[in-house]
């Protein structure tokens, strides 16, 4: 399954399932990472240590295992 570490800049993707333990899992949710949300992959850092998106208006910084739990699918 592809995840969001594994999408290019400007890749635009849909959510499918989060693979996050709760407290992780609430934190992505509570900004807006959650299934069938839209994103859209801005930058990633060298060495893909972290990887910048957009959810919505709002622009997001995520570390490398965090995006590693998100399944998504590109649109």
């Amino acid at each position: 399954m592809k995840t969001l570490i594994d999408c290019k800049k400007a890749c635009r993707v849909k959510v499918l399932k989060l693979n996050a333990k709760d407290d992780l899992k609430q934190r992505l949710i509570s900004f807006g990472i959650m299934k069938a949300s839209i994103l859209e992959v801005l930058e990633h850092s060298p060495g893909k240590s972290t990887v910048e998106i957009k959810v919505g208006k709002m622009r997001i910084a995520l570390r490398a295992q965090e995006a590693q739990l998100i399944e998504v699918e590109k649109i």
